[in-house]
């Protein structure tokens, strides 16, 4: 775990680096909770089905998650981990993503969430570059559901670079997604 000092609104945050899912994984399910709330009813989003796929992606190489603390209140979280040509991420995205992308090992960006009180202030896009600092991966990608906030997370990820390069469902609950990549520079 490593820290770093930032300014929040009107406190000081800090940002929290994570290798290891058991020493973050209480705070991520309970930020979780908060950020879909309105979503727990449906199955792809229970917090069972989150914790399901965080352990999963806990126990892959390259795991990473970065929060963000007001003193030791946890109020975002940004992780990923490193996915190989062949992972079934990119065998799950159609159409299939150019070589470029995938000749070599890239970051999946798996999930950003920022509790309520905290959105709008810049959490996290800071803990989205404080995950990407330092990685060696070329490239980061993600998966946005489109209709998530009338269009304002997709447009929010394009933003910051990102480009659409496909569609994938990662499970029969799960939404169709769009598949988002850009360089990690």
């Amino acid at each position: 775990m490593t820290g770093l000092q930032l300014t929040g609104p009107s406190s000081a945050l800090e940002l929290r680096a994570f290798t290891d899912l058991d020493t973050a994984r209480g705070d991520l399910l309970d930020v979780y909770a908060e950020v879909r709330a309105p979503l727990l009813h449906l199955p792809n989003y229970a917090i069972s089905s989150f914790g399901e796929r965080l352990d999963r992606h806990g126990s892959e190489p390259g795991f990473e998650a970065v929060l963000a603390y007001e003193e030791e209140h946890p109020v975002g979280y940004a992780y990923g981990n490193k996915i190989e040509d062949g992972d079934r991420y990119w065998q799950r995205t159609s159409p299939a993503p150019d070589e470029a992308y995938t000749a070599g090992p890239a970051l999946a960006l798996k999930e950003v969430g920022v509790r309520p009180d905290w959105r709008g202030t810049g959490i996290a896009r800071r803990m989205h570059d404080a995950l990407l600092a330092g990685r060696p991966e070329p490239y980061v990608t993600l998966m946005v559901n489109k209709a998530v906030g009338d269009g304002k997370v997709h447009a929010l990820y394009r933003s910051w670079g990102y480009e659409d390069i496909g569609f994938s469902q990662p499970s029969p609950a799960s939404p169709r997604l769009t598949v988002m990549i850009r360089s990690t520079d």
